[in-house]
């Protein structure tokens, strides 16, 4: 069983009225970008534990957690609250599968995320080995307000430093902003506005999709992508589409 250990908030950085990003000195254990902990509090003598996936690429520290505040979330309520020097919980020892040693051969690789599960990206990217890897990267941050377009600092660093081998686009459902695409990205696939905004064509013999963030994206985008031709992936049945979902 994972072991907690105490960490100690470096900043909380709040973002918006409802995200914010905490930064935590913790001796975790070694992760792998894309991995995932769990942060917990103890509140009215009980534990209130869930898990955030680090932002922060292996070997960086403080760590990092791209968060939330839910409306009913208890936990996310408290976190919001942590100063620089405040004491919270987490596992010593990361989980999870969304990586990119789980993903087979392709040339393409598409991450599409929603809210804060841009975060395992971001990790994931802030590492050499997609860059080696993969001829050429798609990102999608989807967000409901511009306000909520966060970390474009780091976005822009990547389409700097790999101009002919990455592509961003944005989509704000709440209100029109230029250069974004308003709407669901499972509706973008379906009629063809995503593909056409980046100048690539998803392809069942190039492309792998990665899908991170609210569960019903990931659920109506797999069944687009079935509907052309796309499979889930797993070990033993190799495919096209890997799937991590938030809450």
């Amino acid at each position: 069983m994972a072991q907690w250990i105490q960490g100690t908030v470096v900043d909380n950085i709040h973002r918006t009225e409802n995200l914010f990003s905490l930064r935590i000195d913790a001796a975790v254990d070694d992760f792998t970008a894309g991995q995932f902990t769990s942060l917990a509090i103890d509140i009215d003598g009980e534990r209130v534990a869930r898990p955030y996936s680090y932002l922060s690429s292996p070997g960086q520290r403080p760590l990092e957690f791209f968060c939330y505040t839910a409306t009913d979330g208890l936990l996310s309520n408290a976190l919001v609250k942590l100063d620089s020097g405040d004491q919270l919980w987490i596992k010593q020892q990361p989980t999870g599968f969304f990586v990119l040693r789980e993903i087979p051969v392709a040339d393409e690789l598409w991450m599409l995320g929603t809210g804060t599960g841009i975060a395992p990206y971001i990790s994931i990217l802030n590492t050499s080995e997609p860059w080696d890897r993969f001829q050429h990267i798609v990102l999608v941050q989807a967000v409901r307000t511009q306000a909520d377009l966060l970390y474009q600092e780091m976005i822009k660093t990547f389409e700097s430093k790999y101009p002919d081998q990455f592509s961003f686009q944005a989509y704000v459902s709440r209100e029109p902003v230029p250069g974004t695409i308003t709407g669901r990205v499972p509706a973008s696939i379906e009629n063809g506005s995503l593909e056409a905004s980046v100048g690539r064509q998803l392809n069942t013999e190039l492309s792998h999709i990665m899908l991170c963030g609210n569960p019903d994206m990931v659920k109506d985008t797999v069944i687009v992508l079935k509907g052309r031709g796309f499979r889930k992936h797993r070990r033993r049945t190799p495919g096209h589409i890997t799937v991590e979902s938030f809450w």
